[in-house]
């Protein structure tokens, strides 16, 4: 009573419910279900008063959230070093209890000579190797068992009535050749050796533990995509109060607050920049490569990296309510909601179970009926209880949008709802963005025009010496080139970075040095010729438009009020890409090209590409 609706979260092992019920009493219904429970913590640290607000934190038994403590990391992957463990143990018995029971019939493998012709010795040996797997695997016993008591029953319980059942068999047929041995009847002992079933039961545990494991690590590395989207906000911020810097934990910016950002830094928090200038990196949100240029009026976002310049900023979005924030509970949403597929498989699972459980129960009647003796039956009935074990109905749905959420977002795709990633299956257009999806998202040297008179190394020297100084990211790509041709700066001094435009130093030998957008160079060029257009020759500008059309960056380079020449920039496609777009063509997906470059510049990647569409 009083919980609307529950979504429980594979991914962050918790659960939100809507509604007024008491979460002390939503909690009590999770333990009598053979769950854990436990209020998750809140953003600030404390405990939530509802598991309507923030939901409850779960666990896989009735022990796992009971003594859960609340600053538990809830993406931490404790269950996988467990599981591992219980499988090397449970190899390490099931090992030799395969060699007893079918190394001689399967491989040929002679027994120790103590065994030669001792059936009972051999049984007792794989009764111990049997139940030190069983011990192992307790788990599956004790939530299994529970969840039959509370007409329940899920996968657990096939496999811990299945392999329960072949033990206790396998058992008592080992006391029959005890039995039987005693009154001197060897044959019939050897006879009853074929049917312990102990290998079979401890196979199965093992097997189920090797899914197990599986589904846990599959789980653990999607939580490693939300754990790094998780990092990218820091932990601490520089705020200004009372007119001085202070350092405080991230959590405790306040709306309005003023906070600094100096380069090599992030942004703890949204906001809008309120002085100065600089260069932030937000492909972490945006996929964007290339950094976007920030003055007073832009809007900034926690997680993004400030690459060049001071910032001062004013918070407008701080805790649970910034963008990184909201796309990390997106994904959460995301892995809550159940796909149609998964809806299906969660009916058919409910009656799966006890539909098992009863087919193996009219199997053991139906060869009763015909004449077989009990042992025989129970063997068969057995025999329906283990092969539905492994059963994929319960376990591949979910794990699969689980791990496909998570792989998505670790790519930079986002899923709003289970239901979405299913769809994606009926795709009839991808829209892909240019930079960063279908470019390598890293500027790059593509060409350069050197100017009449001028050699390619006496250009790259030049801009090498400028741009060593500069912060701007474009510099990058031209100091890599330099790097490439192992080229060395020359020392230069005065240089002063504008904002926007370019740069600009003195040389070692006293001549000024100029770098920077073409508009930037050929303005300083033609104010000390007093407006001749000659210091900037046509065929330069005519290569500099010719880089802009096909989506370059030209930059222009200058020394002693004489230009060198222009060296392109630009963010090249992917080696992948282009093929990346061929295959979706023959699934039949339209590819669209989403960019806000100018139509020349965008059909021309687009062609390199293949996109259909611009």
């Amino acid at each position: 009573d009083g919980v609307t609706s529950c979504a429980v979260s594979l991914l962050t092992n918790s659960m939100g419910v809507q509604g007024n019920a008491d979460p002390q009493k939503i909690i009590q219904a999770v333990k009598a279900a053979g769950y854990g429970a436990a209020l998750a913590k809140t953003s600030n640290g404390g405990k939530t008063d509802s598991c309507a607000a923030n939901g409850c934190k779960t666990g896989n038994d009735g022990g796992a959230a009971k003594n859960a403590t609340q600053d538990q990391d809830p993406l931490s992957d404790k269950e996988s070093p467990v599981l591992v463990s219980r499988l090397a143990i449970s190899l390490i018995f099931l090992v030799p209890l395969m060699y007893f029971s079918m190394g001689r019939q399967m491989l040929g493998l002679a027994l120790p000579k103590f065994f030669e012709g001792n059936c009972v010795a051999v049984g007792l040996v794989q009764l111990l190797l049997a139940v030190a797997v069983m011990v192992v695997n307790k788990k599956f016993f004790a939530n299994g068992f529970s969840a039959l008591f509370r007409l329940a029953p899920n996968m657990d319980s096939l496999v811990a009535l299945g392999s329960g059942a072949s033990i206790l068999y396998s058992a008592a047929v080992l006391f029959l050749m005890t039995e039987a041995v005693a009154q001197g009847d060897s044959g019939k002992a050897h006879e009853l050796l074929h049917d312990l079933y102990f290998e079979g039961a401890a196979m199965i545990l093992a097997l189920i533990t090797v899914g197990k494991t599986l589904e846990a690590r599959s789980k653990g590395k999607t939580t490693n995509a939300l754990k790094s989207l998780m990092k990218l906000a820091p932990k601490t911020a520089t705020v200004i109060r009372d007119g001085k810097e202070l350092v405080i934990p991230a959590t405790q910016i306040l709306v309005g607050e003023i906070f600094v950002v100096r380069p090599g830094q992030s942004f703890p928090v949204d906001g809008t920049v309120v002085e100065g200038n600089g260069a932030v990196d937000e492909s972490a949100l945006t996929g964007e490569s290339v950094p976007v240029d920030k003055k007073a009026g832009d809007k900034v976002f926690g997680g993004t990296l400030n690459q060049a310049g001071f910032l001062k900023c004013q918070a407008s979005r701080v805790g649970q309510d910034t963008t990184i924030s909201q796309i990390i509970k997106m994904v959460g949403e995301a892995a809550a909601t159940k796909a149609p597929a998964q809806k299906i498989a969660d009916k058919v699972s409910g009656v799966f179970v006890p539909a098992v459980i009863a087919i193996a129960a009219l199997t053991v009647a139906a060869w009763l009926l015909a004449g077989q003796d009990f042992g025989f039956a129970l063997a068969r009935g057995i025999s329906v209880l283990v092969i539905s074990c492994p059963c994929a109905l319960g376990l591949a749905t979910p794990v699969a949008i689980m791990v496909a959420n998570g792989v998505g977002a670790k790519n930079g795709i986002l899923f709003k709802t289970a239901a979405a990633l299913e769809q994606t299956g009926k795709t009839k257009i991808a829209a892909l963005d240019k930079t960063g999806t279908i470019t390598q998202g890293r500027p790059r040297v593509t060409d350069i025009f050197c100017a009449q008179g001028v050699g390619q190394q006496q250009l790259l020297e030049a801009a090498l010496s400028l741009e060593s100084k500069s912060e701007h990211p474009l510099a990058k790509a031209v100091l890599q080139k330099a790097s490439e041709l192992s080229l060395t700066a020359r020392p230069v001094t005065d240089f002063k970075a504008l904002a926007g435009s370019g740069v600009l130093a003195t040389d070692q030998d006293g001549s000024q040095l100029l770098g920077g957008s073409v508009a930037f160079v050929q303005a300083r060029l033609e104010a000390a010729a007093s407006g001749a257009a000659k210091t900037f020759p046509q065929e330069a500008l005519a290569a500099a438009d010719a880089f802009a059309e096909q989506g370059k960056t030209p930059l222009a380079f200058a020394r002693a009020n004489k230009l060198l020449g222009i060296i392109a920039v630009a963010d090249v496609i992917k080696e992948d890409s282009a093929a990346a777009i061929k295959d979706l063509r023959a699934l039949g997906v339209e590819t669209v090209m989403l960019t806000g470059d100018n139509q020349k510049a965008a059909a021309f990647v687009a062609r390199q590409a293949g996109v259909g569409q611009v």
